[in-house]
């Protein structure tokens, strides 16, 4: 192929990979509830970040005499049975969760995609090797990678986050390596072959790509699956430990005088649904949005 000619093949892949991104965005945008959603999604990020220096009180402050205040003099949404600002605590917690979920939304497609591929697209033995593994990994309930991880390692949003990095790819290699089966026998991927391109190549700048539909998808998927994961460890008492708060720390914590000062519990339990409820939108909008059956 002559520079010129494949410099013209480049030019209109991109424009056609533009026009469909275009095309996506608004099947996107037509779903109310998932732009909503994500208009919601990036106010938190910003109060998650920001939340936290509002007032002048950081989440660990211990005022004992100002325990269990209801909402208002001062705190905004009330303190906790150790004079801690809820209002703080809540916006830190929700930041806790958020870069726990993003992290293993991060690991999930990072170590899937790349793993997927290449199982999908060398076959044969490789593969059948690879998936053996997955399912091997996939018969080993997550309570036990987060209990071993604990022996090994100090309790903490670190161990969490290596304990949901270790599960969450497995099914997005499932995924991608079905999609890679089903394009590798696509003409622009043989005219790659006879051209000269390696394996790697082949994998990183033409099958992955090619799957980034239900990656995006999968990532949407996969952290609020983690921050209810974080969630549940820590309502057990296995997340995240003091004084670091997460949202479903603070939700166990709440829990506790739910009778006597319930909004210890309301807030970070409201926000945490919320947040949920949210990014499983944002995700059933882009599955319809990346669906090519769905009308332009």
């Amino acid at each position: 192929m002559t520079p010129a000619l494949n410099l013209w093949v480049q030019e209109r892949v991109n424009k056609t990979q533009m026009s469909n991104l275009g095309r996506m965005w608004l099947r996107f945008r037509r779903n109310r509830a998932a732009l909503l959603s994500l208009v919601f999604i990036i106010m938190l990020m910003f109060l998650a970040l920001a939340g936290p220096h509002l007032n002048h009180w950081t989440y660990s402050d211990q005022v004992l005499k100002n325990a269990n205040e209801p909402p208002g003099n001062g705190y905004w949404f009330g303190t906790d049975s150790l004079g801690r600002d809820l209002f703080t605590r809540v916006w830190h917690g929700t930041r806790i969760s958020l870069l726990i979920g993003l992290f293993t939304g991060l690991c999930s497609v990072t170590i899937g995609a790349v793993y997927g591929s290449i199982s999908g697209f060398v076959g044969g033995l490789t593969d059948e090797i690879m998936m053996k593994i997955v399912e091997i990994l996939y018969a080993i309930p997550f309570l036990f990678y987060v209990i071993l991880l604990m022996l090994l390692l100090d309790p903490g949003v670190n161990t969490i986050v290596l304990s949901l990095a270790v599960v969450s790819w497995l099914g997005t290699a499932r995924i991608v390596r079905g999609q890679v089966l089903k394009i590798k026998e696509e003409e622009y991927i043989l005219a790659a072959r006879i051209l000269g391109a390696g394996k790697g190549r082949i994998i990183m700048r033409h099958l992955i790509p090619n799957t980034m539909g239900p990656l995006i998808v999968m990532v949407t998927v996969t952290i609020p699956d983690a921050i209810f994961a974080e969630a549940f460890l820590s309502f057990l008492g296995l997340g995240v430990s003091f004084p670091v708060a997460s949202l479903g720390y603070l939700v166990n914590e709440g829990i506790q005088g739910i009778r006597s000062y319930p909004w210890q519990l309301l807030y970070p339990a409201v926000l945490l649904s919320l947040i949920i409820l949210a990014f499983n939108l944002i995700a059933d909008g882009l599955r319809d949005a990346f669906d090519p059956k769905t009308n332009s």
